[in-house]
């Protein structure tokens, strides 16, 4: 593998690499805007980019009758490839990605045990899985290898690579196909991310985790250790929204919320064009938000809160006390569109809360936009709870008020993990230069 040195970048080649990743294909006048550059300064920042392979341009487009011809430009999606695992307390379900988190492969590992080393052995053999062979048995370029950075760790097949001297601009923006593929196809793999259900700082250190009944784990200094590879630590919801924010459906609003619902109901906030984050992000706030107080308790003892009518496991309880036996999530969405009486009313009754989640969320933040996510979110595909998510809304909104835009996101479990892959992209453009 060939190096060349690299230039250190400043802060607008950081910022010239986001908006192409974000926007792209973007206009250059429509990029020189967004970032304040004289068209000579973004043609400047650009030629890097261009030489080594990361940035690459779009067909002509025509800037009037005078002038030259501009191309867009965009990035090559598939010069870097990252891992994005979700870590709940009984499995790690990991993602391989391009450079916009879009999912190339997958792989499950069963956690042996909640201590420390076992849930990163299950890690690791997340992305010793998926760098061998791209997930599902694809393979991705004949083979993705870990460029090594302390050690291969225990399987993961991993090539020297020289151009790591501590500054990833030297992999990233790299001489063309040498940072991302060799002549023989292989792929590098640039970073992990692991997204989990707790409180983290710094994006390495799980303060909090409950369902692994864990406290002050550095588990990114323990995977990055293991694996010889860049490694970020993300609360799940924080993760999620910013993949929504980076490259799903909150791409290119600047206010919007984000609601996720399965095994519990997490929230997220973006204003001006970032991420709200406190001291309190990751305690799971938005998961008691009360919603009915004539509802069911929750674990925590809460009447009515959004845990207690929103998540999947306190829907599914419920209707199994109606019914007489215990019925999946999936069974009870069906139960209910077909027009059986308990799983409407179950549903339904969900329908009516989150409305009441969304409206009380608009009020409160004064957004126009939230998104909706996670693996419980087929419900709002079930006709009976659309229809109550509506009424919830209306019921609880000024009748003068501004409509809420609610765009409803991936239902499959996946989503999670690929929050994780986002958040080690960012983590890799944000390093450019370092």
């Amino acid at each position: 593998m060939t190096t060349t040195t690299e230039p250190v970048l400043g802060e607008s080649g950081r910022e010239l690499v986001r908006e192409v990743l974000i926007h792209g294909p973007i206009a250059r006048a429509e990029l020189g805007r967004r970032l304040g550059l004289s068209p000579a300064s973004l043609t400047r920042l650009s030629k890097p980019f261009l030489d080594r392979g990361l940035f690459v341009e779009g067909a002509v487009e025509l800037a009037g009758a005078v002038g030259r011809p501009a191309k867009p430009l965009d990035v090559r999606v598939d010069l870097q490839r990252f891992v994005g695992i979700k870590l709940t307390g009984d499995q790690a379900l990991g993602v391989l990605t391009d450079l916009r988190a879009k999912t190339l492969g997958e792989h499950v590992a069963d956690l042996a045990g909640h201590s420390p080393e076992e849930v990163v052995e299950a890690l690791a053999a997340v992305v010793e899985a998926l760098a061998g062979s791209g997930g599902d048995g694809r393979a991705v370029g004949g083979g993705v290898v870990v460029a090594a950075g302390g050690g291969s760790g225990g399987g993961v097949a991993a090539e020297p690579d020289p151009s790591r001297d501590g500054s990833a601009e030297a992999s990233v923006a790299g001489a063309g196909a040498g940072a991302g593929a060799d002549a023989g196809g292989v792929v590098e793999l640039a970073g992990v991310g692991v997204s989990i259900g707790g409180k983290v700082t710094g994006q390495q250190v799980v303060l909090r985790a409950p369902f692994l009944e864990w406290r002050e784990v550095d588990l990114g200094g323990m995977l990055s250790r293991r694996l010889g590879l860049p490694v970020v630590v993300e609360n799940d919801v924080v993760a999620l929204t910013e993949a929504e924010r980076w490259f799903g459906l909150g791409r290119g609003i600047d206010d919007f919320a984000v609601v996720t619902t399965g095994a519990g109901v997490g929230y997220g906030l973006v204003i001006h064009g970032r991420q709200v984050i406190t001291p309190d992000t990751g305690l799971g706030l938005g998961g008691h938000f009360p919603l009915d107080p004539t509802g069911p308790i929750c674990a925590d003892g809460h009447r009515g809160c959004s845990t207690a009518m929103l998540s999947t496991t306190s829907m599914c309880a419920s209707a199994a006390v109606g019914l007489g036996r215990l019925v999946s999530y999936e069974e009870l969405l069906e139960l209910a569109a077909s027009g059986n009486a308990v799983a409407v009313q179950v549903v339904g009754t969900a329908g009516r809360s989150l409305g009441r989640m969304i409206a009380a969320v608009a009020n409160l933040t004064m957004v126009g936009t939230v998104v909706l996510s996670g693996e419980g979110i087929g419900l709002v595909d079930v006709p009976v709870a659309a229809s109550e998510l509506r009424a919830g809304i209306a019921a609880d909104r000024d009748p003068d008020a501004s409509e809420v835009r609610v765009l409803t996101g991936d239902a499959d479990f996946g989503a999670w993990a690929r929050g994780a892959a986002a958040v080690a992209v960012q983590a890799r453009i944000g390093a450019l230069g370092g």
